[in-house]
């Protein structure tokens, strides 16, 4: 089968990988991309496999195909279905990724491929008669077809007393706040590890923390929101920048983590670009040194910390996004006041 393949970004991994120089995801109308679920979020790095590939023996009665079909980037239906299917252990998912289905035809070919790999089919498509289409087929396969959205907007349809706009893909509209987004990205990567300090201050978060704390991650997933993030490291005997305790707009946050995890991460980046791993920079009493000095400054700035040692980025990114609404919503209230 020929596949029309077309990148997508799924920026909550992304945010993770940016600068890790990774593939990005891959989706196709008239292809799939295989993730393998083993009760935990699936990312990227499972390998691609073309239509009508053989697929390695699995346990039969744990192996299962889900189909996931979208008239826009599938963004939300493939969100909605990783978070139901992380919740289930000892199973294993073909997750088949159906994007930009906007044509009859293509409905088609995607029923054609639901046929030969049978399981449950969640979609999110606006066009009536699409939706009709493709819930016929699964009828006659006797498969379930869910539409993940349309709880959510007949209960707002009702609440509102307004008729639904069938518009396929208009949250990804190129309005004020998608360019707001691109201007926060660009302002991130020029600002990544200490760069461009002097425009610090036009930032809406500065991070700041030991080498290897998530910095830079966490800062690309906040641009991805339309928040300008900077981060500044912490360098052992090297004092702050002016321009940093200076800084009166950003919200600036600490991050800190466990020495001993702190320890193996810095030993696998040394690896990984075949550097010598003994040195200052792994050594557990120097890191134990670095993670106590900055909990100091954090308290002696009064700046709010946040320890990463086991949180993901996204959570990281939720808990400074919490506190810099938290923030915004006292300034709004006392220039009311």
């Amino acid at each position: 089968m020929c596949c029309r393949i077309r990148p997508q970004r799924d920026m909550s991994w992304q945010a993770g990988q940016a600068l890790a120089h990774r593939r990005p995801f891959l989706s196709a109308v008239a292809g799939y991309r295989a993730i393998v679920h083993k009760g935990r979020p699936a990312y990227p790095q499972v390998a691609v496999r073309a239509v009508g590939e053989r697929r390695l023996a699995l346990s039969p009665n744990r192996n299962f195909h889900v189909h996931l079909v979208s008239d826009s980037t599938g963004e939300t239906v493939t969100s909605a279905a990783r978070a139901c299917l992380v919740q289930f252990e000892g199973i294993f998912v073909n997750e088949h990724v159906w994007s930009l289905v906007r044509t009859p035809g293509q409905i088609d070919k995607v029923s054609s491929a639901i046929e030969q790999n049978r399981g449950p089919v969640l979609y999110t498509l606006v066009d009536d008669e699409l939706r009709s289409r493709l819930r016929e087929h699964c009828r006659r396969l006797q498969l379930p077809c869910i539409g993940v959205l349309d709880p959510i907007m007949s209960m707002l349809s009702v609440h509102f007393g307004s008729r639904l706009q069938h518009w396929p893909g208009r949250q990804h509209m190129l309005d004020d706040e998608y360019f707001g987004r691109i201007d926060a990205m660009h302002y991130t990567l020029a600002h990544d590890d200490g760069q461009s300090m002097h425009d610090l201050d036009e930032a809406d978060v500065i991070l700041v923390g030991p080498s290897r704390t998530s910095k830079t991650p966490t800062c690309v997933y906040l641009a991805n929101r339309g928040i300008k993030a900077a981060n500044v490291p912490l360098v052992p005997n090297v004092e702050l920048s002016s321009e940093l305790t200076s800084a009166q707009h950003p919200l600036i946050v600490g991050l800190t983590t466990d020495p001993d995890r702190l320890v193996q991460v810095r030993r696998n980046r040394l690896r990984s670009i075949q550097q010598d791993v003994e040195s200052d920079y792994t050594d557990l009493e120097q890191v134990q040194r670095e993670v106590q000095d900055a909990r100091r400054l954090y308290a002696r700035q009064k700046w709010p910390a946040i320890d990463v040692t086991r949180r993901s980025i996204e959570e990281t990114a939720a808990a400074i996004l919490q506190m810099l609404n938290t923030r915004r919503g006292t300034e709004r209230s006392n220039r009311a006041d």
